[in-house]
């Protein structure tokens, strides 16, 4: 039955999925982290190539992925506390045009060192992008109609990670992968486009200055772990990392208003749902960091091909990945949450099957097949756990702990599995010593994921519900710009 026009103006906290509005808003949002996403994936299957044609050993492709990484990761926080304080669609349109900028910048690059550079600055943008797409969902729709919303976004956000090497292996060997960066542009218009109908939403009562050493700390010891990985035995980059970290954490306790508030961490299920993304995230940005390079380089494999192998898992997060969330809802997160994982796992013992000379119908289809049926299952429920574990109007920096999160454990992943497999310089290249570090890779990765399964049948709770929803709170007027909106329900913006 149609809508009527009336349905489709609803206020921020009372939009549906079903409603123009909703639909306008979803769309906006997973196209915007959607396109951030990608760039974390999309570069993989160029990496040999990119590689070819810079001169450039494994070390230099490592840090095109963890530039960005390292940014996105090291910001986030801080993203998503800037759109709490000034607007989240405001700082969401401002970190699409910094993604979009980067992204031309990382297109004309002369040289390895200048697409670094340029990866870094991406980062930024995606830092103040990723946040604000999964908070202006959480604060605009309705509270029956959350669950649904983020299944479908986190789904489709999780297909831009498979999709990824698909569409980057197609522009690879079609105009160039150069390209990979360019098909930002017109993305982000089309999202700068759909973002002037979004309703803005913020956190009220943020004030206050923020945290800027805070996240100079943590984007710098990041950094130092990094690259002690990377250019192992560089212990000097870990202690230098280790006490930054450490000068991070004092520096959160002691500051009024913190980029990481610590006491969000009081939150039993909170802390628990961010340790099982950092086990299955690792896990994720691992194998989709080494596929395309023993697809490529051992299989011998085209880049399109060496995308395409992972259409199953892109076909089967579209197709679950919704029902997924709405089942999570229904029946809480645990179920979900541990057999996804386990799935996964099964997935993952299956690629070490996949070596020169094999099949993809018999070795690499069965593989990923089995490993897309259980992200499918598991993706959109961690996000929903993670954002229900807090308040509402803590949605943006709930999402930015979470994708901070994700984002440290694939950085952690693409640093430390080359060092951890005997995979450097340029034996990248060499189809043998490709293939016996890519099987010890994948088992390394499937027992990421087994660990991530128990965490979840240890934690995760039989029932999923908005924390804080017995203590409503009393909206408060700010002359500043307008009066605030009202409540809803569960004490969030609605």
């Amino acid at each position: 039955m149609a809508r009527s026009p009336a349905e489709d103006r609803r206020r921020p906290g009372e939009l549906i999925t079903r409603s123009r509005a909703g639909r306008r808003v979803l769309l906006c949002a997973v196209l915007g982290s959607g396109m951030a996403q990608l760039d974390g994936t999309i570069v993989t299957v160029a990496l040999p190539r990119i590689g070819r044609d810079f001169d450039v050993p494994i070390a230099d492709l490592q840090w095109i992925l963890n530039s960005y990484m390292l940014t996105l990761a090291g910001l986030i926080l801080l993203g998503g506390g800037l759109g709490d304080r000034y607007g989240r669609r405001r700082i969401f349109v401002l970190g699409v045009v910094a993604f979009t900028v980067a992204s031309v910048l990382c297109g004309i690059a002369p040289d390895g060192n200048a697409l670094i550079a340029a990866r870094a600055l991406q980062g930024v943008g995606g830092a103040l992008l990723t946040p604000g797409s999964l908070a202006l969902i959480q604060s605009t729709f309705h509270p029956d109609e959350r669950a649904k919303a983020v299944g479908l976004w986190s789904g489709l956000g999780g297909v831009a990670i498979a999709f990824g090497p698909m569409l980057g292996g197609w522009l690879v060997d079609g105009p160039g992968w150069r390209w990979i960066f360019f098909i930002n542009v017109p993305v982000a218009v089309a999202v700068l486009w759909l973002a002037r109908g979004v309703p803005e939403s913020r956190d009220w009562k943020a004030s206050g200055r923020f945290d800027v050493l805070g996240a100079v700390l943590a984007a710098l010891a990041l950094g130092g772990l990094t690259y002690s990985l990377i250019n192992a035995p560089a212990l000097w980059a870990l202690g230098a990392g280790l006490v930054l970290g450490a000068l991070f954490v004092w520096r959160e306790r002691r500051t009024p208003r913190p980029m990481l508030p610590l006491g969000i961490f009081r939150s039993r299920l909170f802390t628990a749902t961010n340790l099982v993304t950092l086990c299955l995230y690792a896990a994720i940005g691992g194998v989709f960091f080494l596929l395309p390079t023993q697809l490529q380089n051992g299989l011998g494999y085209d880049a399109l091909r060496a995308g395409a192998a992972s259409l199953p898992v892109t076909l089967l997060m579209t197709a679950l990945s919704g029902p997924a969330g709405a089942l999570a809802q229904r029946i809480g997160p645990r179920l979900p949450m541990t057999l996804g994982p386990l799935i996964a796992a099964v997935g993952l013992v299956l690629l070490h099957r996949v070596h020169p000379g094999g099949s993809y119908w018999t070795d690499v289809f069965p593989a990923v097949t089995i490993q897309g049926l259980g992200m499918s299952l598991f993706v959109a429920p961690l996000t929903a756990t993670v954002l229900a574990s807090v308040e509402t109007r803590r949605a943006g920096v709930a999402s930015g702990v979470n994708n901070a999160a994700a984002r440290v454990a694939q950085l952690i992943a693409v640093a430390a599995l080359p060092l951890l497999i005997g995979l450097s310089t340029d034996q990248y290249r060499d189809a043998t010593a490709v293939d016996a570090a890519f099987g010890k890779a994948v088992l390394i990765c499937a027992g990421l994921l087994l660990v991530g399964a128990l965490l979840s049948a240890l934690t995760m709770p039989g029932r999923l519900e908005q924390e804080g929803t017995h203590r409503p709170e009393r909206a408060h007027h700010c002359a500043v710009d307008a009066p605030p909106l009202e409540r809803g329900r569960n004490g969030g913006d609605s």
